[in-house]
């Protein structure tokens, strides 16, 4: 629970005595913390006060209003809400809401040296190093649910960050982690965690050789969630090892392997209450796609092809769509052939749970390739062990369709993934009525962030030319 949080929500609302609003958060302690009523009533009379200082800080009136300060030092404390929640708009949630609010993190960043930067909505960005290598770095984030299993959320963020470098035809040379447990959380959490991800380095050869942990929210945060990221770096000898998605072109085939997923069919097995979760959870525990990509490296053939991705943003959906936006090629995919791509034990629980197989994360390869050099990737990826088939083509022209059935249909995002667990059905797939007028709003956000960095860009500046 975030007693912060808590208490700034009275003291946006008004209306409320700061004792009666310590009361409230000291019964909330009390539900949450083996702890005495004194205990409590002395921890929520300090967040309380801590809770004022920085709306005053912030310039938040009782009400909710806030003001913009003119100096430096008010203006960085000061951020103007959009009234879109994080939720509604769908970040995180690998859809059409997550996709747009990522398109304007580029725009945020602004224009860069790098190769490929946040922009391009690749697996990673690279940049070049002076001596005509490029440096491939990425993070992701552990799976939210799987803070509950501490080893699995670390074991699958780690192959998920060591895909996103092989993915661009680097090889990883290290990872590092970010740790964040909330203050009631059992100290073992932290080493299991840690368990899950130096396993994936052990099977890789990549060691994890730096972190950070901390608390969610310090003192501020009771409970037990967790949450953190792994994130990693490797290097490329020349331009032309890349395979990054805005080099696919028209005449290109589309190659996928089979792929038995990673945090979200373990979710998905856990929450839903599958029957057969070990199975399927022992069905995720591989390096797989890491020893294939390994592979095509060894052998030369990443280099025959033109872009490399895995599929985890909200499955092929999100994938596709930002591979043909990128790239400015239209993408066909055969839908027999890509369901075929899925481990037939994963495959028989979307089925059972009615979760689209399409839409969710499958961890498996997609390989954008020349149709000469089709048969020998292929060929390479089999003999490491790993099943692969010709799933699509890219054609000239723009958007995604997906042939069933001997017809084309529409093979856009929804707003949202696949519902893979219960409360993600009841959230829904469904594109929000007004979001339109939600972009807006989230535009115009962007934009004001983008002018408090130049602002505060220019005044750091300037002080460095005065010495002031």
């Amino acid at each position: 629970m975030d007693l912060e949080g808590y208490a700034e929500r009275y003291i946006r609302k008004g209306g409320s005595s700061d004792e009666e609003i310590s009361e409230k958060m000291t019964e909330r302690i009390l539900e949450i913390r083996e702890t005495g009523r004194e205990e409590a009533k002395k921890l929520a009379d300090a967040v309380l006060k801590e809770t004022r200082f920085a709306a005053a800080a912030a310039g938040m009136n009782e009400g909710g209003k806030s003001r913009t300060g003119d100096a430096a030092g008010k203006d960085v404390l000061h951020y103007a809400p959009s009234g879109v929640t994080v939720g509604r708009f769908g970040i995180g949630s690998r859809g059409r809401g997550d996709f747009y609010a990522h398109g304007l993190i580029g725009r945020v960043i602004g224009k860069t040296n790098a190769v490929i930067d946040s922009s391009d909505l690749d697996d990673s960005g690279i940049v070049s190093s002076g001596d005509s290598q490029f440096v491939v770095v990425t993070v992701d984030g552990i799976h939210s649910r799987l803070s509950a299993f501490p080893f699995l959320s670390g074991f699958h963020a780690a192959r998920a960050a060591l895909r996103d470098i092989y993915t661009m035809g680097s090889r990883p040379l290290a990872m590092l982690s970010d740790v964040h447990i909330a203050d009631d959380g059992d100290v073992s959490v932290l080493f299991d965690h840690i368990a899950g991800i130096s396993a994936v380095g052990e099977l890789t050869g990549v060691p994890l050789v730096t972190g950070s942990t901390l608390r969610i929210g310090g003192d501020m945060v009771i409970g037990t969630r967790m949450t953190g990221c792994v994130g990693a770096v490797g290097t490329l000898p020349d331009r032309l090892s890349m395979t990054s998605r805005n080099k696919t072109e028209p005449g290109d085939v589309i190659l996928m392997t089979e792929g038995a997923g990673g945090g979200t069919v373990v979710t998905a097995a856990i929450y839903s209450g599958y029957e057969k979760a070990p199975e399927v959870i022992e069905k995720t525990l591989n390096v797989d796609f890491l020893m294939t990509c390994d592979a095509l490296i060894e052998s030369g053939c990443s280099r025959k092809a033109h872009a490399m991705t895995d599929v985890t943003n909200g499955g092929i959906r999100g994938d596709a769509a930002e591979i043909s936006k990128e790239a400015g090629v239209r993408l066909v995919f055969r839908y027999d052939d890509m369901i075929a791509c899925v481990a037939p034990e994963v495959l028989d629980m979307f089925r059972e749970l009615n979760i689209d197989p399409l839409g969710v994360s499958i961890d498996s390869l997609l390989i954008i390739c020349p149709p000469e050099d089709a048969a020998e990737i292929s060929e390479t990826v089999r003999s490491a062990g790993v099943n692969i088939r010709e799933v699509g083509r890219a054609e000239t022209g723009s958007g995604v369709v997906l042939i069933k059935d001997g017809e084309e249909t529409d093979f856009t995002p929804l707003f949202r993934e696949s519902a893979y667990t219960p409360v993600k059905k009841v959230v829904g797939e469904k594109t929000p009525d007004d979001f339109e007028e939600m972009k807006k709003a989230v535009d115009k956000a962007a934009d004001d962030a983008v002018s408090k960095k130049e602002r505060i860009v220019g005044i750091i500046r300037e002080k460095q030319k005065t010495g002031k």
